[in-house]
């Protein structure tokens, strides 16, 4: 049987790097083995959930170039996919839980339990539910239903047990039961909670392997419990470290982290942020650009780390400047386009600036570069302006009227006719064509340019 991985979001928010992360890793793991790729939205938080956030979160995923096999628009044999819409399903499961013993009604309110945590935190004690509701009697049942008291529902944990499982990242894991408490599976208001949903949904599903964070670790046990308690078998489960920001604590938006959102509003490329994505906590044995279908090919569970991965702005621009390199012409011209919809020669310009810019908003200052005519130059700029001789400027001039904007036969006559060499050759060119010490190679400079306004940049400089 292949394998089946799942990511099962949240529709709260928007989409950032850490749950982006958990999709591809799934998504690359089900590639790598030849399975299938599930999304379920788990939108069972009523007051958050909306509809907005599902429909944005998919055009993400599509974005980044993640497709699933099952799940919203897609279809599958195991729906529906939206937890809202599975309500009569967990309702079948929480009777059977309640017909055998296994779970009971809580009435306790929110005050006694602060009550309780707080008492088990002086003493030393690891907060857990104590039980009081375990063993009411019909009489004290009654009691509290006349009070008003809407209860949950509890799993009921066995007090001996030890649930024991194979963590695909970390190994053999084992917690007691009794450590646990008996943990709500069910809502005063009816509502399915996250413990209950996801593990009921993974099997149901029958989801193979579920990689995530290991913030969810200690709800595995739980759940691994709860579905041998229902007779359905649990995924195997893999947990990987979180993501760190900038300051060594988990990425939020205070220490870097971002939207993909509004990563793709800036102009980061799909396939830079999945480059980057991918080796967050994971080692590939070649540290190339690859494409989607490369990267889930060398995938593998034995490359994910055990230690956190530290979120890195710069390497993401690395990864950026890597996809730029890798994409042809009619793809950065659309890239452009969006901050330079006035520039009527994008195809000329795309060579010139591909090398020298992360985000297209540096495109605009280069262009803006491009199209002054005279700069003010200070510092090193200045000192090779003034140590360079009007027969330069004579010369170029002259050469560009005569050869036009070709790059090499230019330098080749200033080479012959004025004695210069190495960087007294070409750096005050580039300072008069740009404005800049370093940037875009000549040839594509000049051809950029034209004739009439390169001319009219050196004549700007033989001027000055």
């Amino acid at each position: 049987m292949s394998i089946k991985t799942r990511f099962a979001p949240s529709p709260t928010g928007h989409m950032h790097l850490g749950n982006a992360r958990t999709a591809l890793f799934n998504a690359l793991l089900a590639q790598a083995k030849g399975g299938q790729f599930l999304v379920r939205i788990e939108d069972t938080d009523k007051e958050r959930s909306d509809d907005s956030y599902t429909t944005e979160l998919l055009s993400d995923l599509k974005w980044l170039g993640i497709e699933w096999q099952e799940g919203p628009e897609v279809g599958g044999a195991y729906g529906p996919y939206s937890q809202m819409c599975r309500l009569d399903i967990y309702a079948h499961y929480y009777e059977k839980l309640i017909c055998e013993g296994h779970a009971y009604h809580c009435y306790c309110n929110e005050q006694e339990l602060a009550i309780v945590r707080k008492a088990q935190t002086s003493a030393g004690i690891t907060p857990r539910y104590p039980g009081t509701c375990r063993h009411l009697t019909a009489a004290q049942i009654e009691k509290k239903q006349r009070e008003g008291r809407i209860p949950c529902l509890r799993l009921r944990v066995p007090d001996e047990a030890h649930v024991r499982f194979q963590d695909l990242i970390y190994g053999m894991k084992d917690f007691k039961a009794a450590d646990l408490g008996d943990f709500v599976i069910r809502k005063e208001d009816a509502g399915p909670t996250f413990m209950f949903a996801n593990a009921v949904d993974d099997a149901l599903m029958q989801v193979t392997h579920a990689l995530r964070g290991e913030d969810h670790l200690t709800n595995t046990p739980r759940q691994i419990l709860l579905l041998n308690l229902l007779g359905l078998k649990p995924p195997q489960y893999g947990h990987f470290p979180i993501i760190l920001g900038n300051d060594g604590k988990p990425l939020s938006k205070r220490n870097g982290s971002q939207s993909i959102k509004i990563l793709r509003e800036e102009g980061y490329h799909p396939e830079a942020i999945v480059n980057y994505m991918a080796r967050l906590g994971h080692h590939y044995g070649t540290e190339g650009w690859m494409d989607y279908t490369t990267l889930g090919q060398k995938f593998s569970l034995e490359g994910i780390g055990r230690s956190s991965a530290r979120y890195d702005v710069e390497q993401l621009k690395f990864w950026q400047k890597q996809t730029t390199a890798q994409y042809p012409l009619h793809k950065l011209v659309d890239w452009l386009k969006a901050v330079l919809p006035n520039e009527a020669h994008l195809e000329t310009l795309v060579p010139v600036v591909r090398d020298n810019i992360i985000l297209p908003v540096d495109a605009i200052t280069w262009v803006d570069s491009l199209n002054t005519v005279g700069y003010i130059f200070e510092g090193e700029a200045l000192e090779w302006i003034q140590k360079t001789p009007p027969q330069y400027w004579e010369v170029a001039i002259h050469a560009l009227k005569v050869h036009g904007p070709d790059a090499k036969t230019i330098t080749d006559v200033l080479k012959k006719e004025v004695g210069v060499h190495g960087k007294a050759l070409f750096m005050p060119l580039r300072l008069c064509l740009t404005g800049q010490l370093h940037g875009p190679q000549l040839v594509e400079i000049l051809n950029y340019l034209g004739p009439v306004l390169g001319e009219q940049k050196l004549q700007a400089m033989y001027v000055h």
